[in-house]
């Protein structure tokens, strides 16, 4: 049996980039925002409507975000999310080695 080949790329690091959609940067500060939220929201054991009381969002837009829908809410809601969850949020800015700059969360 012979093995078909199967041609992949090396990735930029930022799959919304790759997939040319609009604002990639945004688009993945935005996902590990949601993402830093689910972990909360799971590691306290809390229900949905619970973390909705405590985000003041209702329950389907907690849903949302659980199942990394972000698209409606802005980075910095996204970060206000996570100091009603108890966490500081730091903003560093500092000059790059590259030719452009890069936004991480960690």
């Amino acid at each position: 049996m012979q093995s078909k080949r199967i041609r992949t790329e090396k990735g930029s690091g930022n799959v919304f980039s790759d997939l040319g959609l609009p604002h990639p940067e945004r688009e993945l500060l935005k996902s590990r925002l949601t993402l830093q939220i689910y972990r909360l929201i799971k590691a306290r054991g809390l229900k949905q409507a619970e973390a909705g009381k405590i985000l003041g969002i209702k329950q389907p837009h907690v849903s949302a975000l659980m199942r990394n829908r972000s698209g409606t809410f802005s980075v910095e809601r996204l970060m206000e999310f996570l100091t009603a969850l108890g966490q500081d949020v730091e903003i560093t800015v500092r000059p790059t080695r590259k030719g452009h700059g890069e936004v991480s969360v960690a």
